[in-house]
C-alpha cells in the first residue's frame, strides 16, 4: 500500500483500503450478567459480521465479556476466571477473523483488579489497557471494586500464557496501514479535562477506541456525542464509541447501547438507541484526510512539542492487517456539493453567514478608504449579480443610498438579449444607477489597431477578439471609478479562479475589492437560491434571479452563430470548455483543502456522481443537481482541472486583489494557498492516467 513500483494500482481502483480509508465497525451485544461465556459467543458473532462487513477494527462495550452491571460479584475468583475464558474464546476465534477486536474484561494484575481494555488479532492478545480515571460520584461506585491505571505496576502481565503490554500508554500501529495507530481508552476517560486519548492523539494515534458502559439519562447521548465531537475534532483523529446495552442490570439504572463513529467533528455513524437486541454499525474513516489535517495544522504539532518527554514515553505495539480485496462499496456520505451542507437548516445558515461575510467586508474597505460609490458592471450573470445583490445590502447597512452603485451593462459582439434584459431587471429592482455602455465601438478601434482580421471583414474569433472585450469592459470600470469616485467591485468567483477561467487584469481577475473571491460557483448558486426562498426582494425580483439561474453559464465572447457547441444551441458554453462546476468545485475542495492524489479525489467523485437508482438519491436534492458521471467523464475533466490548476492559472491568483475568505478556502497568496507559477502538472496528471481506469 502506498508503493506503486513494479505494479499497477487499476485493477483495485475501487477497493477503499487503497485509497487511503479503513472500515471500522462498532459492536454492541446482547449480554447477561455474570454470564461470560454466553457473551463471548455474543462478541464473537458480531465479529464475525464485522469481518464479513470489510472492518478492520471492531470495539465493544466496556466489561463486555462480563456485563458492566456485576457490582461486588466483580470479586468473585469464578466469575473473573470465567472472564478469562471468555477471553479464550474470542483469542481462538480471532485466528479466522480479519478486524482488530476490542473487548472489556476485568483483570487481576500486580494484587489489585482493573477494568481493561483488551486488543486482540489473528489468534494473539495484542496488549490491554486499564481504566485511567475511575467514576466514584452520583450512581458511580467504581473504586469499590476496581483501581485506577497509576495504581499499576506492572508494564507488561502474563495473560493466557504470553507476556502482553500492560498500561494506558499503548499505541496500536498497523505496519501496512499508513496512518492507522489506534488508542484505547474507557468511558469516564473521556469526560476527564484531559483524557489519555488526548496524549496518543499527540503521539501520533489517529484512531481512538472507547470501551463504554455510560448508563442512560435523559439529555445524556447527546452530552456525549458533544464530548465525542470536541474529543475527535480537537484531537483531528476518528472516534469510535460504544456504551452498554441490552441485557445489563436495570436495578437502578438503564441502558441505551448507543454506539456512534465520529471523524473529527463529523458523526460518520449511529447506532439505534434502546435497541432489543445487537447491533453493528460501521463506517470508513479517512486516515488520509486526518493525516492531512494534521500536517498543516501547526498549533497540533506545537501543542505535542509541549508535552515531548511524556508523549516519548508512550509504547507501540505494532501488528500487520488483512486487508480485504475487492470494490467494498463505500460507507460514507460523499457530498457532491462539498462546500454546501446537505441539510436544508445548515444550508440556510451558512448562506446567511456567507452572505453576511461579504457585506462586512465589503462594508469595512468603503469605510476605512472613505469611499462612498461603487462601480461595478452587470453582465446577467451569476457572479455579477450575487457582488450586485451583496453592493445593496452593502449600502443599507452603512446608511448610503443604493443610488451610490453605479451599475454598467456593456453588451458586446456576443451578449445575448436574454443577458443584457436580465442585467436591466436586475438593476432597476434594486434602485442602483444604471447605465449602459456599447464597448463594440472602442473594441473595434482596438482590434484595428492591432490589425486584427476581425477588423477588416474577416470571421476570426479568437482569444485575442474574446479578451479585446473583456479588456474593454474593465478599461471601462476603472475609469469610470476614477471619474466618478467609486471602488471597482469585482465578481470572479474562487472556481473560476483555481480553473484560470478569467482574463489576467480584467474585471473577473483584477478589481479594487472582490466579494467573490472565495466563494465557489455551486455557492454563487446556492446564495441566489437563497435569496429568492427568503423572500429579501419582490416577486418580480425574484422572477428576474431564476431566470439568471437558469441560464447558461457563457462568457458571450463569440456570436452564438460562430461557435462550435455539440449541441446546436450556438451558445459558447463555459462549462463545455472548462467542465462543469459541480465536478471542479468538488476537485477543487479535496485537491486544495486536503492536497489529495488525483486518483483519491476520482475515487470520492464517483462514489458521489456515478448512477444511482432512485432510492439512493438524497430526498432534499433538487432535480438539477442529479447529473451522473461516469468514471471516464470524471477522470477527463480531473484531467482539465490539474493542468488548469497547477499549470496554467497559479500567476493571475499571485496577484489577486483584496477580498473575504468566506467558506472552506481560499486561493489568495494572502490566504491558503501559495504557490510558485511556474509548477509542472507533471506528477498528477501522470498519478491520474496511470492509477484511474478509463472506464
Amino acid at each position: 500500500m502506498g508503493d506503486h513500483k513494479g505494479r499497477t494500482s487499476q485493477p483495485d481502483f475501487h477497493n477503499l483500503y487503497r485509497h487511503g480509508l479503513i472500515r471500522a465497525a462498532v459492536c454492541v451485544p446482547e449480554v447477561r450478567v455474570a454470564e461470560p461465556g454466553f457473551n463471548a459467543r455474543a462478541t464473537v458473532d458480531l465479529a464475525r459480521q464485522a469481518h464479513d462487513a470489510g472492518a478492520v477494527v471492531a470495539l465493544f462495550p466496556e466489561l463486555g465479556l462480563t456485563a458492566y452491571s456485576n457490582d461486588d460479584l466483580f470479586h468473585q475468583q469464578a466469575l473473573l476466571a470465567a472472564a478469562l475464558d471468555a477471553l479464550a474464546e474470542v483469542v481462538e476465534a480471532s485466528r479466522t477473523l480479519r478486524p482488530l477486536l476490542t473487548v472489556g474484561l476485568p483483570l487481576p494484575v500486580d494484587g489489585r483488579l482493573f477494568n481493561c481494555a483488551v486488543a486482540v488479532h489473528a489468534g494473539r492478545v495484542l496488549a490491554a489497557a486499564p481504566k485511567t480515571y475511575l467514576p466514584n460520584y452520583r450512581e458511580f461506585y467504581e473504586k469499590r471494586q476496581f483501581a485506577g491505571a497509576d495504581a499499576a505496576v506492572s508494564t507488561d502481565i502474563e495473560l493466557l500464557g504470553e507476556r502482553v503490554p500492560f498500561g494506558n500508554d499503548l499505541l496500536l500501529t498497523a505496519t501496512n496501514v499508513p496512518g492507522l495507530t489506534l488508542h484505547m481508552e474507557l468511558c469516564e476517560d473521556l469526560w476527564t479535562p484531559i483524557p489519555p486519548s488526548t496524549y496518543a492523539a499527540l503521539a501520533g494515534a489517529t484512531v481512538l477506541l472507547n470501551l463504554s458502559a455510560s448508563n442512560i439519562t435523559i439529555g445524556k447521548a447527546a452530552y456525549r456525542n458533544d464530548l465525542i465531537a470536541a474529543q475527535a475534532g480537537k484531537c483531528i483523529s476518528a472516534y469510535l464509541y460504544s456504551a452498554a446495552g441490552p441485557g445489563e442490570s436495570t436495578n437502578d439504572l438503564a441502558w441505551d447501547g448507543h454506539a456512534v463513529i465520529f471523524e473529527q467533528d463529523r458523526l460518520l455513524a449511529e447506532s439505534e438507541r434502546f435497541p432489543s437486541g445487537a447491533q453493528l454499525i460501521r463506517a470508513d474513516i479517512d486516515l488520509e484526510v486526518l493525516q492531512a489535517e494534521r500536517l498543516r495544522t501547526t498549533s497540533f504539532h506545537d501543542n505535542a512539542a509541549a508535552h515531548r518527554e511524556r508523549l516519548r514515553g508512550l509504547r507501540q505495539v505494532r501488528f500487520e492487517l488483512e486487508l480485504p480485496a475487492g470494490d467494498l462499496g463505500l460507507k460514507r456520505e460523499v457530498r457532491r456539493f462539498p462546500y454546501i451542507p446537505a441539510a436544508a437548516a445548515e444550508r440556510d445558515a451558512l448562506c446567511y453567514e456567507a452572505y453576511n461575510i461579504q457585506v462586512h467586508g465589503l462594508a469595512k474597505r468603503l469605510a476605512a478608504s472613505g469611499i462612498q460609490r461603487i462601480v461595478i458592471g452587470v453582465s446577467g450573470g451569476l457572479d455579477s449579480t450575487q457582488a450586485l445583490l451583496v453592493a445593496a445590502q452593502t449600502m443599507d447597512r452603512l446608511g448610503l443610498p443604493r443610488a451610490n452603485i453605479l451599475a454598467y451593462t456593456m453588451p458586446g459582439f456576443a451578449t445575448s438579449t436574454e443577458t443584457r434584459d436580465n442585467a436591466w431587471a436586475l438593476m432597476r429592482a434594486l434602485g442602483v444607477t444604471a447605465d449602459e455602455i456599447d464597448i463594440r465601438p472602442s473594441c473595434e478601434q482596438m482590434l484595428k489597431d492591432l490589425g486584427h482580421p476581425y477588423a477588416d471583414g474577416e470571421s476570426v474569433y479568437d482569444i485575442t477578439f474574446e479578451n479585446v472585450q473583456a479588456g474593454e469592459r474593465t478599461s471601462h470600470l476603472f475609469r469610470l471609478a476614477n471619474q466618478r469616485g467609486g471602488l471597482v467591485l469585482g465578481t470572479g468567483d474562487l472556481s473560476e479562479i483555481a480553473l484560470g477561467w478569467s482574463t489576467y487584469g480584467v474585471g473577473d481577475q483584477m478589481s479594487h475589492y472582490n466579494v467573490n473571491a472565495s466563494v465557489p460557483k455551486t455557492l454563487i448558486q446556492d446564495l441566489i437560491r437563497w435569496v429568492i426562498a427568503t423572500g429579501q426582494f419582490d416577486a418580480a425580483t425574484n422572477q428576474t434571479l431564476q431566470a439568471i439561474l437558469d441560464t447558461e453559464i457563457s462568457p458571450e465572447l463569440v456570436p452564438a452563430d460562430e461557435t462550435d457547441a455539440d449541441d446546436g444551441a450556438g451558445i459558447q458554453s463555459t462549462e463545455a470548455k472548462i467542465g462543469p462546476y459541480e465536478l471542479q468545485d468538488f476537485n477543487a475542495f479535496w485537491i486544495t483543502r486536503y492536497g489529495l492524489k488525483p486518483s483519491k479525489v476520482a475515487f470520492l467523485a464517483w462514489h458521489a456522481w456515478h448512477d444511482k437508482d432512485a432510492g439512493e438519491w438524497p430526498d432534499n436534492l433538487p432535480p438539477e443537481r442529479r447529473n451522473q458521471y461516469d468514471l471516464a467523464t470524471i477522470k477527463h475533466w480531473l484531467r482539465v482541472f490539474c493542468r488548469r490548476f497547477f499549470q496554467i492559472s497559479q500567476f493571475k491568483r499571485t496577484c489577486m486583489p483584496n477580498g473575504p475568505k468566506v467558506g472552506a478556502g481560499s486561493l489568495s497568496p494572502r490566504g491558503d494557498w501559495r504557490a510558485p507559477s511556474d509548477s509542472e502538472p507533471d506528477v498528477w496528471l501522470e498519478e491520474l492516467r496511470r492509477d484511474v481506469p478509463d472506464a
